[in-house]
């Protein structure tokens, strides 16, 4: 599990890229670089880390469900997942 910290850090900066979204967009189309580096550091999409919703686990990342490979795994083999069985020919 990852620490609570690191969990709210993410939360926080995806609310940052959020909010100065469409300021960084009309930055961008201007050309008013300057403008664009004042803007706080968290504001950068790039910054953001795909986290797994359940563990916080930073690798391993699933896109399509959201949740890293380890969590991914368990809940497949429980059946949690609708749709997703263990292969096996």
């Amino acid at each position: 599990m990852a620490k609570e910290s690191m969990k709210a850090r993410e939360v926080k900066r995806e609310k940052t890229v959020a909010k100065y979204a469409e300021k960084r967009k009309a930055l961008k189309e201007a050309g008013d670089y300057e403008a664009l580096q004042k803007l706080p550091r968290n504001a950068s999409p790039i910054r953001m880390h795909n986290r797994c919703k359940l563990t916080g686990r930073p690798k391993g990342y699933m896109r399509q469900f959201g949740i890293s490979r380890v969590t991914f795994r368990e809940m497949a083999n429980k059946g949690l997942i609708p749709g997703v069985t263990k292969a096996s020919w």
